[in-house]
């Protein structure tokens, strides 16, 4: 008896779906070679009959271009170096064709799995289908006799954009035109002020030929359950073709347990196997994300096995409150303190990006302290790719649907579409344990509201009616909520349900309004235009200068407002660190830039050392964005380049599985605050020493802590140390006593697990000679490292090197104590985006890099920069 086995290996749409070997290909086989495109006047070519013959790839506008599929016409176009980022076409206004030869014999089933927007397929010049929205996959079973030409026709959108529909109830200034509410498009490239108007258009997902092979796969549907202590895996396979369903037997296996499956009809197979005792998935910061390995075998005379890849098991449920007014999220039970930030697109170009770029990105998601990513409804569904690694690095997704800001046509053509949509991006993803949240859709409610529409006025069926049905049909699993904000007075109440805080941020208000405002979820929150660092203005954006065009553009603004985000930045430069930002920038303009890296970081760990410490009505905060959409001081955590900026390394310093933070309590002094997200009781010892002129000791206290599983302390500063002192300045008992005041927790060997800093005065006026040491030296696992210690206390330290980047920066740190930052080398031989995936993919090695680092290193209170090497 023969045994085959198939290797697993992730393709671009990803999910764990193996790649069968050349003579068994029983998975849909891409079709991504051969393709060119060529783009025309709105309706110039009626048909494919009509269109150019030559090749012209000088000529974008005339000619035909060599065009990646999946992809998209500005691609195609970057590809061909004829694509102006910074002033790009209106794309989706004119049409565009792609074309490909098929070859083959037989009934075959082509898979479209995303067309953007308005298409028509046509196969030797006969129209085989139209699709009207690029959320849709589309089947269509074609006859082939040798070769045939498949062409793609993407129709401009000015009609559909022009056609009369039922009147909006309001207009939202976001999206321009406002009709783009009546068709099935993503809102990137159609943002004025907040990202490039890159617009949409071309094949952006896969476009497969499912195989003719006997046992060919055409649709793998597979769901995971808890039973009490097991986990249960569900499958349903069809196959293209009929089967012998007394001679071909199948098994399904999870791990170690298997099961046999039953044929449904002569083409489907279903069937469950369950997992005793099975471990669960958990978000990595409270515990493993297991996943298990899932198998099929086929036995029709030979044994064939296929890798199904994996999966894993947890529950998901909404906690309310004691008053039914909050939002927070239980994982298997336990309360899980939700942050991270809000997706973009990992290239706004393509759409998508490569594994390497993605697990860049999740790699820097998670070391942060990052737990959940929010999938917006002004963006798009992401690849399968995206989810199938949120599963694997412990990432909780919440996702909206792609719907945001308009008042939706409510007609039957529309819902349909809403529906389709929604049931096959629910079937696709049904798999991925890390899909935690359901959302309708992006501030819909709240731009009725602002409108001042009464409730009544502004409710639409497709959130509270149709996406709830559906998403309770197809994931159970998963808690759905009618938008982003929801709940309260009016939607974007930050005190009840689900809200988007901008207190601290756009509306500029003190960081007491971080408590005032009683956040119980914000699943968007604070918004910075995030000041890269140099190597990336000089190099990718060309210029450190604010007042430069260049610069001006990639600030984010709201449109119609007399400000931008670099005016909020600003605001907080002058009511923390006490300098006149216009001043500063003309005097010194470095000093400028450094102080608005820090001013981020500082803000950015202090709300959500707010949100997180003991007592704290939050449930989670997602930062508005993860990562830039082009070059510049966008509100990316990570800039477009893939580099991480302060506000990323701020967050990193607040957001950790066992953490101590600090609140100000005015004149109750200082709390700090201990957690332990882990599943294991943490026995340690807290420290606690105040210092003035940053190195001489005024008191200091000890004492051993014990931290329960799963919980959050509150030690009160003043109780620790066991007599009066003023740690927050409050009284004014004469001068100041001390500059900073630091918490440290030590584990049980006496190692730092982390440290909280509090500053009574945060000016940034006074700058000294820190006694700063730096030295390069190999770590144990071959790579650099370097090793920095201060007589004085150094403010937010900062590393610049150029060929390698700090996997810890933007820090403070105590005196005569060394630290040390294991560096992360870039390659010298490659641009910017191929540094980023070579790094992430780990293809760049200890002997590829440099014989030493070379570089400095600063502070924001120190009298001038370290060099080292």
């Amino acid at each position: 008896m023969d045994v085959l086995t198939l290797d697993p290996a992730a393709d671009e749409g990803g999910a764990g779906r193996p790649l069968a070997a050349a003579h068994v290909s029983l998975w849909p086989q891409p079709v991504d070679t051969g393709w060119e495109c060529i783009s025309t006047p709105p309706f110039a070519c009626a048909s494919p009959a009509d269109l150019p013959a030559g090749l012209n790839a000088a000529s974008p506008g005339h000619g035909w271009l060599a065009a990646q599929v999946p992809g998209t016409v500005a691609g195609a176009r970057r590809a061909a170096g004829l694509l102006d980022i910074d002033h790009p076409p209106p794309l989706a206004f004119d049409d565009h064709w792609y074309r490909v030869t098929l070859t083959g014999t037989g009934r075959r089933r082509l898979r479209l799995h995303g067309l953007a927007t308005l298409a028509e397929v046509w196969l030797d010049d006969v129209k085989r289908l139209d699709s009207a929205s690029m959320f849709v996959a589309h089947d269509l079973d074609i006859d082939l006799d040798g070769s045939a030409t498949l062409a793609l026709c993407f129709r401009s959108l000015t009609p559909a954009l022009a056609a009369k529909r039922s009147r909006a109830r309001w207009r939202p200034r976001l999206v321009s035109p406002p009709t783009l509410r009546n068709v099935r498009t993503t809102l990137l490239g159609h943002m004025p002020g907040w990202c490039p108007s890159i617009q949409a258009v071309g094949p952006w997902r896969p476009i497969e030929l499912l195989s003719d092979a006997p046992h060919a796969f055409d649709t793998l549907d597979l769901a995971s359950r808890l039973d009490h202590d097991d986990g249960v895996v569900s499958l349903t396979l069809r196959f293209l073709q009929p089967h012998d369903t007394a001679t071909c037997r199948a098994t399904f296996e999870c791990a170690d347990s298997v099961s046999s499956l039953q044929w449904h009809d002569a083409y489907t197979l279903t069937g469950s196997v369950r997992v005793p005792h099975a471990k669960r998935w958990w978000p990595h910061t409270h515990g493993e994300p297991t996943l298990y390995p899932l198998t099929l075998r086929l036995d029709d005379g030979s044994v064939v096995s296929h890798s199904l890849g994996s999966i894993g098991f947890r529950s998901v449920e909404v906690e309310r409150g004691a008053d039914g007014a909050g939002f927070a999220l239980r994982v298997n039970g336990v309360p899980v303190f939700c942050r991270g930030a809000c997706w973009t697109s990992a290239d706004l170009v393509t759409l998508a990006g490569s594994e390497a770029q993605l697990r860049h990105t999740f790699e820097l998601a998670r070391a942060a302290g990052m737990n959940m990513l929010r999938v917006g409804g002004t963006m798009l569904y992401e690849s399968d790719m995206f989810y199938a690694l949120a599963d694997e690095y412990g990432l909780l997704v919440w996702q909206d649907f792609a719907l945001a800001n308009f008042d939706y046509p409510n007609d039957a053509a529309f819902s349909a579409l809403i529906e389709r949509e929604a049931s096959q991006f629910l079937t696709r993803t049904r798999r991925f344990a890390a899909l935690a949240v359901l959302c309708g859709g992006s501030e819909v409610d709240q731009q009725a509201a602002m409108f001042g529409l009464p409730a009544s006025m502004r409710a639409q069926p497709l959130f509270t009616e149709l996406l709830p049905a559906v998403a309770m049909r197809e994931r159970a699993d998963v808690p759905y909520v009618s938008n982003s904000p929801s709940g309260g007075a009016w939607p974007f109440s930050t005190n009840e349900g689900v809200t988007h805080y901008y207190g601290v941020g756009a509306y500029q208000r003190p960081l007491d309004d971080v408590r005032r405002s009683q956040v119980r979820f914000a699943a968007e929150c604070l918004a910075f235009a995030n000041v890269p660092d140099d190597v990336t203005l000089n190099d990718a954006l060309g210029t450190i200068h604010l007042h430069d065009p260049r610069w001006k553009a990639a600030v984010p603004r709201d449109p119609g407002a007399g400000w931008d985000f670099d005016d909020v930045r600003d605001h907080y430069l002058q009511t923390l660190y006490g300098v006149e930002p216009a001043r500063l920038r003309y005097d010194d303009p470095a000093r400028y830039l450094e102080l608005s890296r820090a001013v981020v970081a500082e803000l950015m760990g202090d709300v959500f050392a707010e949100w997180r410490r003991a007592g704290s009505s939050c449930g989670g905060g997602l930062v508005w964005q993860l990562q830039d959409l082009r070059p510049g001081a966008g509100w990316g955590l990570i800039d477009a380049t893939g580099r991480p900026k302060s506000a990323l390394h701020g967050l990193a310093n607040a957001l950790q599985p066992l953490q101590v933070v600090m609140t100000d309590e005015g004149l109750n002094g200082l709390d700090i605050h201990l957690i332990n997200e882990r599943a294991q009781t943490f026995c340690g010892q807290l420290e606690l020493v105040c210092l003035r002129e940053g190195s001489v000791k005024v008191i200091s206290a000890s004492c051993a802590v014990e931290l329960e599983p799963h919980s959050v302390k509150r030690v009160s500063a003043a109780a620790c140390l066991g007599q009066f002192f003023d740690f927050t300045h409050a009284y004014r008992f004469g001068p100041r006593a001390h500059d900073v005041t630091i918490a440290t927790l030590r584990d049980a060997a006496g190692q730092v697990v982390s440290e909280a800093f509090h500053l009574p005065e945060r000016r940034v006026h006074e700058r000294h000679d820190l006694g700063l040491t730096i030295a390069a030296e190999r770590g144990s696992d071959g790579g650099w490292q370097l090793v920095i210690e201060a007589k004085r206390f150094a403010r937010f330290v900062h590393i610049i090197d150029p060929h390698y980047r700090a996997a810890r920066d933007w820090f403070h740190l105590a005196p005569n104590r060394p630290c040390i930052v294991p560096l992360i080398p870039l390659s010298a031989r490659a641009s910017t985006g191929e540094m980023v995936a070579r790094a992430a993919s780990a293809e760049i090695n200890a002997d590829e890099t440099y014989a030493s680092p070379a570089g400095e290193v600063r502070a924001i209170n120190a009298l001038s920069a370290i060099f080292y090497g």
